[in-house]
């Protein structure tokens, strides 16, 4: 059996990060990531649209807050120090009509408390800045950025390597054992004895934290967001970010306009139930996953609460001129043959019992283990942070 001080679950960003926290603070500290696949950043990260946030977005004062800025600091950091391509272009968060302004205005409001260096614009200077997006007032966030997200974790893994950490993969772990003074967990590649359990399983960290003995707060509903690309002769039509006012009580931002940092421009995503965790397609469905989901308390109060925006969403899965429609209210120009159907992502979002998405990040700690239960958007631009957060607290 594998000994080790400290067994991570999930390849992830956030479990690189953490492994890199871990081998850098202690050196010596003997660290085993454990990842059920046969890569790194297979699922959430390698889907991530590369966004470097700024947390404009986020209420002062929560977890998201504190750790977007702060991330996205250490973030740039990193890169700097790693080579790693980033580029900090800006994006304009653009009120439609004149009844989105007291929601941009508020949006902004969070900004400056936040610390975030922005500014409300008029639509001439929209124009400016972005010559095809319809807009009466918008928001400029100069400091908002794209980068690589799995580059960065194709770094971390060398980083953790050099340091003498483990990183196997095609390890599923199917049991959590706690003892006296360890914790046991036998995976399809061996049986790795730890003395504390770091569970970042991102679509499956409620099972992993269920597994662990400890009852989640939160059930993981996985939402499957769907995207388009420009075409390379449509380029032209969004220069950086562009992003609507998204609805405050919906923790979506809505469909919005991505310059990547290798190049090229995606478009969404929207946002639906996928019929499975890993459901990137929608074929794919795993039975288990389905009714999980359909008969959790916690999604039939939510779709009851946002049956007409879910209804929206679906519209939008199977129309791409419905789609089409809903990116013209920021680029009216755009035509359904600028665009080209681009992979999908899946969510892991968090849902209470009462119907509620969680808003923020969510860590519960157990004994011997720490299970990060809610990491979604901005995780990744705040991952070297959380990550700092969570050694802090296996520290304690």
């Amino acid at each position: 059996m594998q000994q080790a001080d400290t067994a991570i679950i999930g390849g992830g960003i956030i479990g690189l990060a953490t492994a890199y926290e871990l081998t850098t603070r202690f050196p010596g500290n003997r660290v085993v990531i454990l990842e059920k696949e046969s890569e790194l950043a297979a699922h959430q990260t390698g889907h991530n649209s590369g966004v470097l946030h700024s947390g404009i977005y986020y209420k002062p004062g929560s977890l998201k807050a504190q750790n977007c800025r702060n991330g996205k600091s250490a973030m740039e950091d990193f890169c700097r120090r790693e080579e790693i391509p980033f580029e900090n272009c800006g994006k304009v968060i653009v009120a439609v009509t004149e009844d989105e302004i007291p929601r941009l205005e508020t949006i902004f409001e969070r900004g400056q408390a936040n610390g975030v260096r922005c500014e409300i614009i008029p639509a001439e200077r929209l124009k400016e800045l972005e010559p095809h997006a319809a807009g009466v007032k918008a928001i400029h966030v100069p400091e908002a950025g794209i980068v690589d997200y799995v580059e960065v974790c194709q770094r971390l893994a060398n980083l953790v390597r050099q340091q003498e950490g483990e990183i196997t993969l095609d390890a599923r772990v199917q049991v959590l054992e706690a003892r006296n003074d360890s914790v046991v967990l036998k995976s399809s590649a061996g049986e790795v004895e730890a003395k504390h359990v770091i569970n970042c399983g991102g679509l499956h960290c409620d099972r992993l934290t269920k597994l662990g003995g400890l009852r989640p707060t939160a059930r993981i509903i996985p939402f499957r967001g769907e995207y388009y690309k420009l075409k390379p002769d449509s380029y032209h039509l969004c220069r950086n970010l562009i992003y609507p006012v998204p609805d405050p009580s919906f923790p979506f931002l809505g469909v919005h306009f991505t310059r990547m940092v290798h190049g090229g421009v995606e478009c969404g995503p929207n946002a639906v139930l996928a019929f499975a965790r890993e459901g990137y397609r929608r074929t794919d469905i795993n039975p288990r996953d389905l009714i999980e989901s359909l008969t959790y308390p916690g999604f039939v109060r939510l779709a009851w609460k946002y049956w007409r925006t879910g209804l929206g969403e679906m519209w939008r899965s199977v129309s791409k001129q419905a789609f089409v429609r809903a990116l013209q209210r920021l680029l009216p120009e755009i035509q359904s043959d600028h665009l080209i159907a681009a992979p999908a992502g899946v969510r892991a979002q968090a849902v209470t019992p009462d119907g509620n998405m969680v808003d923020d990040f969510l860590i519960q700690r157990e004994d011997r283990m720490i299970h990060v239960g809610n990491a979604p958007s901005p995780a990744a631009t705040s991952s070297l942070n959380i990550a700092k957060m969570i050694v802090n607290m296996l520290e304690s």
